[in-house]
């Protein structure tokens, strides 16, 4: 699931529990961060589009698996 983490301004993948916080993972890879889910919510469409549009392009330059 695609949530916004609204403190950093970043669409991250919901990755589970990490204590009271969320792991959340970039789109296109990389180390996960922990998020207050005070400050989180759900990708909307548009966001959930240019995230996986993002992951396509990366992948298509063989940045990402």
């Amino acid at each position: 699931m695609l949530m916004v983490d609204t403190r950093r301004g970043e669409v991250g993948e919901f990755r589970g529990t990490a204590g009271p916080y969320w792991a959340l993972r970039p789109v296109c890879g990389g180390v996960e961060w922990d998020a207050d889910p005070a400050h989180v919510r759900p990708a909307e469409p548009m966001e959930r589009l240019r995230a996986e549009v993002a992951r396509a392009n990366a992948r298509s330059r063989g940045e990402i698996l």
